[in-house]
């Protein structure tokens, strides 16, 4: 069942740009040794946080790219930039 990690968190404004790229090298490098994330979208809401939707063909996918997202030198790179994190998981259960 596909599933779909929400982080939120806040950058400042004059890192957005290299957060943005350093996101992007995140995702490849992600891609590269975890199969299953099937797309990755990003918003900024109007107070300025960031949300980051990440989708994956199932848990099990997302839970290994976790388990080694601290050792990930991308994801510490990417993660340097942010403040206030705070992430969450979905079951998607309907698609209209």
């Amino acid at each position: 069942m596909t599933v779909v990690r929400i982080t939120r968190f806040r950058t400042d404004p004059a890192n957005e740009q290299a957060m943005i790229e350093k996101r992007a090298a995140l995702i490849t490098a992600v891609r590269e040794s975890f199969p299953g994330l099937t797309e990755a979208r990003l918003g900024r809401l109007e107070d300025g946080t960031w949300v980051d939707h990440w989708y994956w063909q199932d848990a099990e996918s997302m839970q290994k790219a976790l388990a080694a997202g601290p050792t990930m030198p991308a994801a510490g790179a990417a993660f340097s930039l942010t403040t206030d994190v705070a992430a969450e998981t979905a079951e998607i259960v309907a698609v209209v």
